[in-house]
């Protein structure tokens, strides 16, 4: 017997898809209300580590998304200038096992797409362009929520993971929001190179960061950091141009890249935001996840990782056990909240010291402990 019989969730991010496909093979009547008109996935490609990828295959999920992915293990770092030279070839510590590669990346189209279809194979419903305004705790332990200022129904627990600016996270009553961590980062979804075949970072020259990531075998996205700025409010064309003219400190792959952001490639802005609801991420019958929850740059690859394994151990709860009790909320917060700050923290830090212009960092041994942890199961 579950601990839940009837699920609404708020978001059809990785996080809020992840829940519902493991409560509707469990057996529960679940309900995803997505403010989007319909299934979009902002952004480019996304890297995941292999404890995202231990996620997937708990979910019935792997094989669709290794095939729709590019696996690959290590990391090059390559030198600014003429010829963009490999100055470094790391290994990855394989987080998710030996059964995963280290890492992969994806387009996040796809990943949604496979996400989605294995939701609804497994009973849930999505509703699209449903953004839910409100929400009634009841006497009885339900919760009613509405959509558009209507009832859409009553429900044993509303899963809030309705991304950075959640909704749900305001309804009942937190009021820890993201904050720009003074960093900004241009992607550009482009074609890949046959040499490109891992993720590569450039470090020195005019941006913080620049590097690219393979999502298949002809694409791979390509992304720049600077420091934040008002890019906003740009057309298409604006901003293809200004990454490209950003670009031209760094060879090698990028020369690629600049072609294909000449022949109009989209590029697109955002500003690296972090936060960590340090409170209890439930309030009753209402509890938030993933990005709603947490937040962090994008520096040690493992943001979605996170919202995943929030889903995750948020559902084995609700399977296993077979009330929603404060010892439930224990057990879950006690696994997630210290592991999620960790990685908050660390990608924070990570940043900041480039920011602060700090040379001597250990950079390489935060990175490491962190991969220690999530290599053990949450």
């Amino acid at each position: 017997m579950t601990a839940v019989r009837k699920v609404a969730i708020a978001g059809s991010g990785v996080a809020g898809l992840a829940a519902a496909i493991q409560l509707a093979k469990a057996g529960v009547d679940v309900d995803v209300f997505e403010a989007k008109p319909e299934l979009t996935a902002l952004g480019s490609g996304i890297s995941l580590q292999g404890n995202a990828l231990r996620v997937f295959d708990a979910l019935g999920a792997w094989d669709d998304i290794n095939a729709a992915g590019f696996a690959f293990e290590g990391l090059n770092l390559r030198a600014p200038g003429p010829g963009a030279p490999v100055v470094a070839a790391l290994p990855d510590l394989k987080t998710g096992g030996p059964d995963y590669p280290s890492s992969m990346g994806i387009p996040r189209a796809d990943l949604a797409r496979i996400l989605s279809e294995h939701a609804q194979r497994a009973g849930a419903r999505l509703h699209f362009g449903a953004d839910i305004s409100g929400l009634d705790a009841r006497a009885d332990g339900t919760v009613e929520v509405f959509v558009a200022g209507e009832s859409v129904g009553e429900f044993d627990l509303l899963i809030g993971a309705d991304g950075l600016n959640s909704k749900v996270r305001g309804l009942i009553g937190i009021e820890t929001k993201p904050e720009p961590t003074g960093m900004g980062i241009w992607r550009a979804f482009v074609s890949r190179p046959a040499e490109v075949e891992s993720t590569e970072l450039y470090y020195g020259g005019p941006m913080y960061i620049a590097g690219y990531t393979p999502t298949g075998d002809d694409s791979m996205y390509a992304f720049l950091v600077e420091k934040a700025q008002d890019r906003f409010g740009l057309s298409d064309e604006e901003a293809s141009r200004i990454m490209l003219e950003e670009s031209r400190a760094y060879d090698g792959p990028w020369n690629a890249i600049r072609a294909d952001l000449e022949n109009g490639a989209h590029a697109n802005y955002t500003w690296f935001t972090q936060h960590i609801v340090e409170e209890p991420w439930n309030r009753g019958r209402v509890v938030i996840i993933g990005d709603a929850a947490h937040s962090c740059p994008p520096t040690i690859a493992q943001g979605a990782a996170q919202g995943l394994e929030d889903a995750l151990v948020l559902t084995e709860l609700l399977v296993q056990r077979d009330a929603v009790d404060q010892q439930l909320w224990d057990e879950f917060h006690a696994r997630r909240l210290p592991r999620a700050k960790a990685v908050v923290e660390a990608s924070v830090q990570l940043g900041q010291w480039q920011l602060d212009g700090v040379r001597d960092a250990d950079a390489g041994g935060l990175m490491f402990g962190i991969a220690q942890m999530t290599a053990q199961p949450a």
